[in-house]
């Protein structure tokens, strides 16, 4: 339990770096082109490291159809739309809303695989969460912020995908981590670069030297490493307790965004945070059983 709660830890800190290497990127590259290249450089990186361990991916199209359902749900879709919010929205503010993916990933499993208890205490953590959502989006709508708050529904949106993905990858448990990862990175990459060259004709972009190390950055540690670790951890503590890294990755995230970026959160955002990792925390810390006198 000790090596899988370091590696939830690892995954907190690499994905709560992601937003500020989203962030840099977008600057420059434009969204869908960042995310194709995201896809394509760390789907390449897992399928050599694949090969180099002596691994096979699976040859037969019903698992190829599963690696493509989850990389619509877990990176081509969730990917973009963060990628395009952050345009606009702030890397720590975009760490906070999408910390919530515990709550509909609890949501979720209770409307519909029901594979994980409903408990008082987890329904009072996913009233705080969707609290600290309305405190965070709802003050931005009132101050006539309209296009900050579209950025951040989308990003509420692409927090729901990662809730289906987390379900929906514990499918996986008899495969290696790295085939559902670099499989739906592949299929991803299949999905996007096409997709780019129509829409944004790469050729014609002149990236900043920061948004390129952004990219590669975001890609090799933030996806192709954070992506093996992630499949591990579905399979050993399950989907809620994976998403769990997500109240690690709020303070990561804004401090990341804050030492890099120069940001800085607004009160109500800072309550609104408050509520998030309290109900997060709430619905993922595990309780103590008391120990019975013999």
């Amino acid at each position: 339990m000790a090596t899988e709660l370091a590696l939830l830890a690892v995954l907190a800190v690499l994905w709560g770096a992601s937003y500020t290497f989203i962030k840099i990127g977008v600057e420059t590259i434009p969204p869908v082109t960042f995310i194709a290249a995201r896809t394509l450089i760390a789907g390449g990186i897992l399928f050599a490291v694949i090969r180099w361990r002596g691994l096979a991916m699976p040859r037969d199209a019903a698992s190829w159809r599963r690696f493509a359902f989850q990389a619509c749900l877990n990176s081509v879709v969730p990917f973009t739309l963060i990628a395009a919010a952050e345009r606009s929205v702030d890397a720590g503010l975009a760490t906070i809303l999408n910390a919530t993916s515990p709550i509909f990933t609890f949501l979720l499993t209770a409307l519909i695989t029901r594979h994980e208890p409903v408990t008082l205490r987890k329904l009072l953590g996913v009233g705080a969460g969707i609290a600290g959502i309305c405190l965070i989006i709802g003050t931005e709508a009132l101050g006539g912020l309209g296009h900050q708050l579209w950025a951040q529904l989308a990003i509420v949106a692409a927090t729901i995908c990662y809730a289906g993905a987390a379900i929906f990858g514990r499918g996986f448990k008899g495969l290696d981590p790295m085939l559902p990862a670099a499989g739906s990175m592949l299929c991803g990459a299949v999905m996007l670069v096409p997709l780019s060259l129509v829409v944004d004709q790469p050729w014609t972009l002149a990236p900043s030297t920061a948004s390129i190390l952004a990219l590669l950055g975001l890609s090799i540690f933030s996806t192709a490493l954070a992506f093996v670790i992630y499949f591990r951890l579905i399979h050993t503590l399950g989907s809620v307790g994976t998403t769990s890294q997500a109240y690690l990755r709020v303070p990561i995230g804004v401090g990341i965004g804050a030492l890099f970026l120069g940001e800085s959160l607004g009160s109500t955002a800072w309550l609104g945070m408050a509520f998030v990792v309290a109900g997060v925390a709430a619905m993922t810390i595990p309780v103590r059983k008391p120990v019975l006198a013999r």
